[in-house]
């Protein structure tokens, strides 16, 4: 099993200008167990995302129903994990600090701070105010042994405030301040992601969003990080919605299709995860696997050692 200190000198070193780490956001553990066995190096959590399976809107969670998910996810696989933590639940520095405290106690390699204040009428924390903060979540995710990786969030263009002048600035400070990686979500020109990019001397994460440049093009300019937010999570709500619609308005079942597709993604993902890497064989109509007690018992068959799992 990788120790948490490794998972997170892994996961910064997965940061790399010109070649960037894709890095998805489950919303639950099934979510991440698939993502995992897809290929995929690392995940982060997504408030949007997790908040939508309690069935409210981002920004609704409490810090600790963020870390306890954020735990679930982290056990889910042995990848490395970040953590949304918005705000990270608290306006001052002491608070911010207390909450990434707790993210380490949690077992993540990462976790992020945002410098968006909650209020819609005064959007942003001064620059002060949010540079203290950076500093004292930067202390405690680098005052254990895991040091985890600190992402800090320049918000301005979520909120109304297309000014890449103060965005930049705010960027170089909570560099300063410590911060691991550096991340404006919300821009979409890749002249202006090129010098958000030109302007720091560490990772630059990009939000996947629409308008904005492809992977390729992000990596060309020097971007470390791509991330999608609640996207996923939104396409899986997005197809639940078609397939009970389809179901209401026509009376047909065109879904099944998909949730084929679904079905065989967990098996997959749950046997890949649980008998190891590299010890599941695709069979035509399944898997081929060492015994699994959690392969649905009318869906197995075993074969002295081996379990076929019928997909």
């Amino acid at each position: 099993m990788t120790s948490q200190s490794e998972k997170a000198a892994r996961f910064l070193d997965l940061h790399r200008p010109g070649s960037p780490l894709l890095l998805p956001n489950p919303w639950d553990q099934g979510s991440a167990r698939v993502l995992a066995a897809l290929g995929f190096q690392a995940l982060a959590t997504t408030s949007s995302g997790f908040a939508a399976t309690l069935g409210r809107l981002d920004g609704s969670v409490s810090r600790d129903e963020a870390l306890a998910h954020a735990a679930a996810v982290v056990a889910a696989t042995e990848l490395p994990v970040s953590a949304d933590l918005e705000n990270c639940f608290a306006d001052d520095a002491a608070g911010v600090a207390r909450t990434v405290a707790l993210a380490a106690e949690a077992g993540l390699a990462g976790c992020s701070l945002e410098d968006f204040t909650g209020d819609e009428d005064a959007p942003i924390y001064d620059i002060g105010p949010a540079v203290e903060r950076v500093a004292a979540a930067a202390e405690a995710a680098h005052a254990g042994p895991a040091r985890l990786v600190l992402t800090a969030r320049a918000e301005n263009y979520l909120h109304g405030r297309q000014d890449l002048a103060d965005t930049i600035a705010r960027l170089q400070a909570y560099q300063a301040a410590g911060a691991d990686v550096l991340y404006a979500p919300g821009l979409t020109s890749l002249a202006d992601i090129g010098r958000v990019v030109a302007s720091l001397d560490r990772p630059v994460n990009v939000l996947a969003v629409g308008g904005a440049p492809s992977v390729g093009e992000l990596a060309g300019v020097g971007v470390s990080r791509v991330s999608v937010g609640g996207a996923f999570a939104y396409a899986a709500l997005g197809a639940l919605a078609e397939a009970a619609t389809e179901l209401l308005d026509r009376g047909t079942y065109g879904y099944l299709t998909r949730s084929a597709a679904g079905r065989q993604a967990i098996q997959r993902a749950v046997l890949a995860v649980d008998v190891g890497p590299g010890r599941l064989v695709s069979w035509p109509g399944g898997a081929l696997c060492p015994r699994h007690p959690l392969a649905p018992p009318r869906r197995r068959r075993f074969v002295k050692d081996f379990c076929f799992v019928k997909f």
